[in-house]
């Protein structure tokens, strides 16, 4: 095999491989390739997501609104308790004032 044949052969061999890979490049980019309905489903999978973030964050921001009330409401409902309670107290102690007085005036 000359110089020529040699050259020949090695530029057959290179296009060919140039030709494989080219090939192998357009298979890739073919199948991998992203349709408009594709695209249009991860629109829609998107928006999904990003409007339920959105009730997920509204639902946490009355969650925590309604927690708030209702601790003010329990702890107003607490001093209440506290507030009859010591009335009630007050009371149990001036009845048992009053029956021990009635009952001095009977003895």
């Amino acid at each position: 095999m000359n110089r020529t044949e040699f050259v020949i052969a090695i530029a057959v061999i290179l296009f060919i491989a140039f030709v494989l890979g080219w090939f192998a490049s357009w298979l890739v980019h073919r199948f991998s390739r992203v349709t408009v309905s594709d695209v249009a489903e991860l629109e829609e999978m998107a928006k999904a997501l990003h409007d339920a973030e959105e009730q997920r964050d509204e639902a946490i921001t009355y969650l925590r609104f309604r927690e708030q009330e209702l601790t003010t409401k329990l702890s107003a409902t607490e001093a209440d308790r506290s507030a009859a309670m010591e009335g009630l107290r007050e009371a149990r102690q001036e009845a048992s004032e009053l029956r021990r007085y009635i009952e001095s005036l009977n003895a």
